[in-house]
């Protein structure tokens, strides 16, 4: 069953593809999860993160401090910029554009562990770059939000700081209270946590697709565009920055990753919460896709590449 519930969860990028394209053929599929339920759903999200977190995993961080620093340092100062710098380059209209460079402001996806995993990267250091880069997206999220995309909209950047607090710390929290104080429990369920937070993420940007589908087809070159832009750009510039500090093989495909993959969802969920124009919250959607594709793809080529 563990075996199953693992081949599942590794063919995360089939089933957000695949359930992306039938969102868009016949959206009443997915529409129906919409509103409460995809806050929901991100916060089964991150209930799942903190449930493979443990105490020994933040403690990893005075062992690697240098590449910890890198990693985030490269999240939050490559992402942002290239989510605005694509949202120029394909002159996206307003909605798309914020949702684009929201996208760019979020911290590292859940499923990077996944990739580094298969890519033979640094799995430890990516679960801590993880965690990291989720704990500072509770202030730079909102703070780089209303810096590059302040110009196109008005930006709640208090609201955005409270809701991301609310749909990262409390549910994170939560679950790495739970692993430390009752492990037998969380240990029989862990296997399964992995292909439920692919359900609500398979979910959550399936109903985003089904309720923008006309707009979508309106845009779709356009936005697959930039959206494609920003995450080959992160993957690539990623890997870049490792090998530029000196870091090896590994770790450069560690930071790569990191940086490639965003948390979507959660720029799904703050982007209903906080933007009037349903459409900037397609931008999340199409991003996971082509993030999991390329992350994948990615990860298949390393894997048959010494590191």
């Amino acid at each position: 069953m563990q075996k199953i519930a693992a081949t599942a969860t590794n063919l995360f990028p089939l089933w957000v593809l695949a359930a992306g394209v039938a969102a868009l053929v016949h959206p009443p599929l997915f529409a129906w999860f919409s509103g409460s339920l995809i806050v929901w759903g991100l916060a089964v999200i991150m209930l799942g993160m903190g449930l493979t977190l443990s105490l020994d995993d933040f403690r990893r961080v005075g062992d690697m401090p240098g590449a910890v620093v890198a990693g985030v340092a490269a999240q939050y100062l490559i992402m942002p910029v290239l989510g605005w710098a694509s949202a120029t380059l394909f002159a996206l209209p307003a909605p798309l554009a914020v949702g684009v460079i929201l996208v760019g402001c979020c911290p590292g996806g859940t499923a990077s562990n996944v990739v580094c995993y298969i890519a033979r990267a640094n799995v430890a250091l990516s679960v801590v770059l993880t965690s990291i880069s989720t704990f500072v997206a509770i202030v730079m999220t909102p703070l780089l939000t209303q810096l590059l995309a302040g110009a196109l909209v008005e930006v709640d950047a208090w609201g955005l700081f409270v809701s991301t607090l609310q749909v990262i710390l409390l549910p994170v929290a939560a679950g790495l209270a739970l692993n430390h104080l009752a492990p037998r429990a969380v240990a029989r369920i862990l296997p399964a946590a992995p292909l439920i937070s692919v359900a609500a993420i398979v979910l959550i940007c399936a109903s985003i697709i089904a309720q923008s589908a006309d707009a979508l087809r309106a845009s779709g070159l356009q936005l697959a565009g930039a959206v494609f832009t920003l995450h080959a750009g992160g993957f690539a510039l990623g890997y870049l920055f490792g090998k530029v500090f000196g870091y090896d093989e590994m770790v450069s495909r560690t930071i790569s990753v990191e940086v490639g993959m965003q948390n979507s969802g959660l720029g799904a969920v703050l982007a209903r919460r906080h933007f009037a124009d349903p459409l900037t919250a397609l931008p999340a959607a199409i991003s996971a896709t082509f993030h999991s594709v390329i992350g994948s793809a990615l990860a298949a080529w390393w894997r048959r590449t010494p590191s």
